[in-house]
């Protein structure tokens, strides 16, 4: 008889004990609101990332306020952020009704339009503000396909491809063309500086060859770079497209690519070939 009191006293105890501040059933969608994504799923650059979870075990003041702080950080594969922190305060009173609710928030993420292939990792914190001591914190991972450019330690040109039309994918195996077609080629800068705020400030002439190599066409200020962002681009594709005249003669042409980096003082110079037929 004596033990009963005592077993509820411990009972009350447990009831009255404050709950652990948690995360729960975090979710990462593809869009707003909707279900979470397989473990197998894979996200594009550029698209839109829908994340959402909710908090639970936050104190409760005598006036029913609770006072929660929250952030997000996305990292690429090499830890490099991809926006900067989203941090976001709640701040509300309960109603009776709401005695068990748990708060919902949502966030979410753009995908910068040239992220690298990989596994990415989202990291949530929530912190109690009317209990500092009370913080939670998880760790979400989600893959990337995106499109991988060699890095360079300096200003250099990669994947100088020639293409049949504007829109093909896949380059010619060889570049071949007759006269009256249209050349298209696609080719990615790489290992220039980067200046305040991840800016980039490059820009490229091309020339167009004769098998003697005497310059046909010369455009020395074709296009150019101008732009900073967050997250700092990998690289800049480039693209150009010449229309060969039906006049042109047999043989084999090139074109050369002058690449300038204003940030870092570089240039650089690439040539590719391509043939008549």
């Amino acid at each position: 008889m004596r033990k009963f009191p005592l077993l509820l006293f411990a009972l009350a105890l447990l009831r009255a004990a404050p709950s652990t501040l948690s995360i729960l059933k975090p979710v990462i969608s593809d869009m707003e609101d909707g279900p979470g994504v397989p473990p197998s799923f894979t996200f594009v650059p550029g698209q839109f990332i829908f994340l959402s979870y909710e908090v639970t075990g936050f104190k409760v003041s005598d006036e029913q306020k609770i006072h929660l702080s929250y952030k997000m950080d996305a990292l690429d594969p090499k830890g490099v952020h991809l926006m900067e922190t989203d941090a976001n305060v709640l701040d509300t009173t309960l109603a009776e009704e709401d005695k068990n609710w748990k708060p919902k928030m949502r966030q979410q993420i753009l995908i910068p339009p040239l992220a690298p292939s990989g596994m990415y990792k989202i990291a949530i914190q929530v912190t109690d503000d009317l209990n500092k001591t009370a913080t939670a914190s998880q760790e979400l991972k989600f893959e990337v396909r995106g499109r991988d450019v060699e890095p360079s330690s300096e200003l250099a040109v990669r994947n100088f491809h020639f293409y049949r039309g504007e829109e093909d994918r896949e380059p010619l195996a060889t570049a071949a063309y007759k006269p009256g077609d249209t050349l298209w080629a696609r080719f990615d800068i790489v290992g220039y500086r980067f200046g305040e705020h991840n800016s980039v400030d490059v820009d490229y002439g091309i020339a167009v060859l004769a098998p003697s190599g005497k310059v046909l066409f010369a455009q020395e200020n074709a296009a150019e770079e101008k732009s900073y962002s967050f997250y700092p681009k990998p690289y800049v594709p480039g693209s150009m497209n010449l229309n060969l005249q039906s006049s042109i003669r047999p043989g084999q042409y090139a074109i050369a690519i002058t690449v300038r980096d204003h940030a870092g003082n570089q240039t650089c110079e690439a040539k590719g070939m391509f043939k008549v037929e």
